[in-house]
């Protein structure tokens, strides 16, 4: 460990990880997307009602929001393969990627659902009568009449998900994967710069949320200012 603060090799290392960003913003792109969609699937018998579906989609989220992201990550790594097994699947060889993304996705289709589930309920159903009345789908209710204002709804909370499991992502190197967090440990244990590595992956990860914020008031913006005007 050195025994002062080198700032050149903070700017030394902030290019080296950088090289793996991609890595990280696979991770976060591709889980939000599968927990878009397994998050609306989640959400549909909390609002429907359906009964146990119901009662296994809240156990679901109960368990997702008690237990840390570390531990559903590890559950699913060591977890996983032990499930599949008994049924003749051998996934022991799996990329550790892959089980990321899965850790990910479950724990963002959690929050998602819930986020889905308020908006959706956050609508006036007097609207959504009104629109029958004068002969609309219920396919049409829902995307002329509803859908618009509950993404509005939800937007911000599906921004500040996105952004939370950015930051989560950082845990994805734990079992293996060399993303920028990853490679941030191999360069400590070669340099022993440990101050330094970490001072440049704040820099990075506070840059990228940043722009992603700035990115999700622009959308949010245009929500605001067009989604409503496409309902009426």
């Amino acid at each position: 460990m050195s025994d002062f603060f080198d700032i050149g090799y903070v700017f030394e290392a902030i290019p080296k990880l950088l090289s793996y960003l991609h890595i990280t913003i696979e991770i976060l792109v591709l889980s939000i997307f599968f927990g878009l969609i397994l998050g609306i699937i989640i959400a549909v018998p909390r609002l429907y009602k359906i009964p146990i579906l119901k009662q296994i989609a809240t156990l679901y989220i109960s368990f997702i929001r008690g237990t840390p992201i570390l531990i559903q990550l590890f559950l699913i790594f060591y977890g996983l393969p032990v499930l599949v097994g008994m049924i003749g699947i051998d996934i022991t060889r799996m990329d550790a990627f892959i089980f990321v993304v899965i850790t990910y996705t479950l724990s963002n289709a959690a929050a998602f659902a819930e986020i889905f589930r308020a908006a959706i309920q956050s609508v006036d159903y007097g609207q959504a009568e009104a629109a029958q009345s004068i002969g609309m789908t219920g396919w049409q209710t829902f995307s002329r009449i509803v859908f618009p204002q509950a993404l509005r709804v939800a937007f911000p909370n599906i921004a500040s998900t996105s952004i939370s499991s950015l930051k989560d992502t950082s845990l994805a190197f734990s079992i293996g994967v060399m993303d920028m967090m990853g490679r941030g440990d191999t360069l400590i244990t070669a340099t022993m710069n440990a101050l330094e590595v970490y001072v440049a992956l704040a820099i990075i990860y506070y840059v990228i949320v940043l722009l992603l914020e700035y990115g999700y008031k622009f959308i949010e913006r245009y929500l605001n200012r067009y989604l409503v005007k496409e309902a009426i």
